[in-house]
């Protein structure tokens, strides 16, 4: 069973391993190159993201198999950005992405509206938000907007 966590700081550097190793793999999903979004591969963005309260480590069996990015809105406590998550490239279709988004989603009854960005590019992505019920909303040049739930 997987669980979501508060990040502590002993976890980042296993974080970064794991948010470089499965960003770098979208290369084998329409990516261009390998790379990722901002920062993806720093410790102090990361460490930085922890200290604020919004990276999250996604956990089964005492290993740690991925991460969590998230905002919510001060104004609104219904809603809830998902900056990005992360799961191991070696453990990817294995259900570990769909327990994560569940965890998300179970996290704060008050949260009735997701939302989130990916590559218009990136055909894992976007297979996988529209699998778990996410519906686009909107989509510009480069990015895919979706969101889950209502106000």
């Amino acid at each position: 069973m997987l669980i979501l966590t508060k990040t502590t700081k002993d976890q980042i550097p296993t974080l970064v391993d794991i948010s470089k190793a499965a960003f770098d793999s979208d290369i084998t999903v329409g990516a261009s190159s390998a790379g990722g979004p901002p920062e993806y591969d720093s410790v102090g963005w990361h460490t930085d993201m922890m200290d604020q309260g919004h990276l999250f480590t996604a956990i089964v069996e005492d290993t740690i198999v991925g991460g969590a990015i998230l905002f919510g809105d001060e104004n609104n406590p219904a809603f809830m950005y998902v900056g990005r998550i992360f799961i191991s490239p070696d453990l990817f279709r294995r259900g570990y992405g769909i327990a994560l988004m569940e965890q998300i989603e179970a996290m704060d009854p008050n949260v009735t509206m997701w939302c989130l960005d990916t590559p218009i590019w990136n055909r894992r992505t976007n297979d996988f938000y529209k699998k778990i019920g996410y519906i686009e909303k909107n989509r510009d040049e480069e990015t895919v907007f979706y969101q889950k739930g209502s106000l």
